[in-house]
């Protein structure tokens, strides 16, 4: 893991704080384990963890003006300076305008500005501390500085609803330890905090102005090309030497079995249409793409492509042979990882403890197989489909722009593939009703879902979109929650209800948003679980620009089918690919399902052991039993929804690992200072919530 961490004081001359750390409870001396200061008195900032040093630049106009970029940043020094200059006055977003995925602290003064993205894949969290406000790009270092306990009543939000904003609102699993939203900065004011966006507001009362597609699609290439070109003329790392040959195996299967990737440049491969559009773009584009001359495959300057091909489950057959036609590309080289039954979801239930919890913790190992054979810088298609496809319920915005005649390409296809004449009135009615419903009324409505528990399970397509036609639904995990749980997260609902007013978004984009907080969260887990000593993963299509150019694509544009693969050829030709496979782009009709139930019947024992006395039941969220049985249920092959059993499975796992850590963030500390220094008591009763 790697995040940047500081603090603000109330006033310059708080004693025991100043560059070398801050004075603890026995008068010790803090300070970040394994850190690197990167300014000092009296607002001090670290860089922790194994950052590269082309990763974490400082440049200063003066001894109080000051900005430091931690990340991928396609912006000059001299580009910083004058951005530090304008973020005099106040200014944030074109401090977010880089191409790019990274961190901006702005220090002014005593004016401290982080700025945290788009898509919250690079999220900024920040705790009271000593009478100001400490910082951090993870929530685990504040959490110990503070002996933070957990936040029960965030843990059944992250199961009741995950995906509404409002159950989850600002909070973290760690009580006190709060979050920055997507989209906004943290400014701290001689240790006085404030959240302000960056990016403007569109207003509910005025439709939007008509954009022209062929030029928001441009606008989407060039923001791919420019996020892929920074990261291409970044300067290239060499993993450590390799220690010596192994008997039997080749250098590339010892480079895996040792943890350490590829020298150079590599992508993912898979048959789709991001990952393929990404090593498309990488190779095509000039210079050098791939790997280093004399290092790795011998393969000179090309690109390393990398296909996971499971053997365990088939029925993706067909994408493995449309990478294979991507892969006769000369500037690559075609690299097939095959995975068998220790690759399956939940065949591997060690790991090491992430930031936070998610769904991803029961597949790292399912990745980490797939990236060790892959380079030391990485190009993953994440993100793709959240800023690309068309959430269903941004049908109701068309209906509110008074855009009818293009919501019948939509639902005819979804006709088409319930094989019935009553799908489009009862899409569109269901769309109509969202397109009038307030956003203060959705949220009242889930939370009687909740209190009620109405967990209807949708079936197939139609069902799918027609339960996505709302402001909010609950999780897939929720119908395994005690009452208790689910009457903690109605309460917090109805509260929130009464404070939102009307809404202030339209519920399509409102869900798209939503959407995309989550999986670029998730991926930040991956990231962390599936971790390779000495490698990036990189994923454009979650940078800011990227996010912004995708935003403004029309919503006619994007509910289309077929959408996001046709916006991508496009992309492609734009930037001179076009000799694609036939069926390049076609969505894949082989589920994850196959394989994650696979994995449940493999991993039944392990699994049930976990749940023998489980943490979540000691937090009062579930019942042993229930969850045994669904365990049981899923395994014989009950059609039961398998997303919400890894909900619970990841977030049991990742309170394990929580509570068996030893050690702590900081030096310099007594044994306490650490999270949830007291473990988990058992509770009985409604929940106390960490609001």
């Amino acid at each position: 893991m790697r995040w940047l961490v500081g603090w603000s004081s109330t006033a310059a001359g708080v004693a025991g704080i100043g560059s070398a750390g801050a004075t603890g409870y026995d008068g010790e001396t803090l300070h970040p384990v394994g850190s690197q200061l990167l300014w000092g008195d009296p607002d001090p900032l670290w860089a922790v963890g194994d950052w590269r040093p082309d990763e974490v630049r400082v440049v200063k106009a003066d001894a109080d003006n000051r900005i430091a970029v931690l990340g991928i940043c396609g912006a000059s020094d001299d580009e910083l300076r004058r951005a530090l200059f304008t973020a005099r006055g106040g200014a944030l977003r074109h401090l977010t305008t880089w191409p790019g995925s990274y961190t901006a602290v702005v220090q002014v003064g005593r004016r401290i500005t982080v700025c945290g993205d788009l898509a919250g894949a690079r999220p900024v969290f920040h705790t009271p501390w000593a009478g100001g406000t400490a910082y951090a790009t993870a929530a685990l270092p504040l959490a110990d500085l503070i002996e933070a306990n957990l936040d029960f009543g965030h843990l059944a939000a992250l199961l009741a609803a995950p995906d509404v904003p409002a159950a989850l609102r600002d909070t973290t699993p760690y009580d006190g330890v709060r979050r920055v939203p997507p989209g906004h900065a943290l400014v701290l004011r001689a240790g006085v905090r404030e959240i302000a966006g960056y990016e403007p507001v569109a207003s509910l009362a005025v439709a939007a102005p008509a954009a022209d597609p062929d030029h928001a699609v441009d606008a989407v290439r060039d923001a791919l090309v420019e996020a892929v070109r920074t990261r291409l003329s970044a300067p290239r790392h060499v993993p450590d030497l390799d220690p010596g040959p192994v008997p039997g195996m080749g250098p590339a299967e010892r480079r895996a079995r040792r943890g350490m990737p590829v020298p150079g440049i590599g992508a993912d491969l898979s048959g789709g249409p991001a990952s393929g559009t990404l090593a498309l773009l990488a190779a095509g584009l000039p210079g050098r793409p791939g790997t280093l001359l004399g290092h790795g495959t011998g393969a000179g300057e090309r690109l390393l492509a990398v296909t996971f091909n499971d053997l365990a489950v088939g029925g993706r057959e067909a994408e493995v042979e449309r990478a294979g036609a991507l892969a006769a590309n000369p500037r690559l080289h075609h690299v097939v990882v095959t995975g068998a039954e220790e690759t399956l979801p939940y065949a591997d239930l060690d790991g090491p403890l992430t930031d936070e919890p998610g769904p991803s913790l029961v597949t790292a190992a399912r990745h980490r197989a797939r990236l060790a054979s892959g380079s030391a810088d990485h190009f993953t298609g994440h993100g793709a489909r959240q800023v690309l496809d068309a959430h269903p319920a941004r049908l109701a915005d068309l209906l509110m722009d008074r855009k009818r005649r293009h919501l019948v390409r939509p639902v005819a296809a979804l006709a088409k593939a319930d094989s019935s004449v009553m799908v489009p009135a009862r899409v569109y009615g269901a769309a109509r009703r969202l397109a009038r419903t307030s956003y203060r009324a959705g949220l009242e409505e889930l939370a009687e879902r909740l209190m009620r528990r109405r967990f209807d399970e949708p079936k197939g397509a139609v069902g799918a979109s027609l339960a996505a036609l709302t402001w909010a639904r609950p999780g897939p995990a929720a119908r395994w929650l005690t009452g208790e749980a689910l009457a903690e997260v109605s309460v917090l609902l109805q509260a929130e209800a009464d404070r939102s007013g009307t809404g202030a978004q339209r519920p399509g984009e409102h869900r798209a948003r939503a959407a995309l907080a989550r999986g670029a969260a998730d991926l930040r887990v991956l990231e962390q679980a599936a971790e390779i000593r000495s490698q990036r993963l990189h994923a454009p299509f979650l940078d800011n620009q990227v996010v912004r150019a995708c935003r403004a694509l029309p919503e006619a544009l994007r509910v289309q089918p077929g959408a996001r693969a046709a916006i991508l050829r496009t992309v492609l030709e734009g930037a001179g690919v076009t000799d694609l496979p036939p069926g390049w782009g076609a969505p894949s009709h082989a589920s994850s399902a196959a394989a994650t139930r696979a994995g449940l019947r493999m991993a039944a024992d392990p699994l049930l052991d976990l749940f023998a006395t489980p943490l979540l039941a000691d937090a009062g969220l579930v019942e042993a039993r229930v969850v045994r049985d669904a365990l049981h249920s899923a395994a014989a092959g009950d059609p039961l929804p398998l997303d919400g059993l890894a909900d619970l499975i990841s977030l049991e796992l990742w309170l394990r690992r929580l509570l068996s850590r030893r050690g702590t963030c900081w030096t310099g500390t007594p044994a306490r200072a650490r999270a949830v220094p007291s473990g988990i008591q058992p509770r009985k009763g409604a929940l106390a919530s960490g609001a």
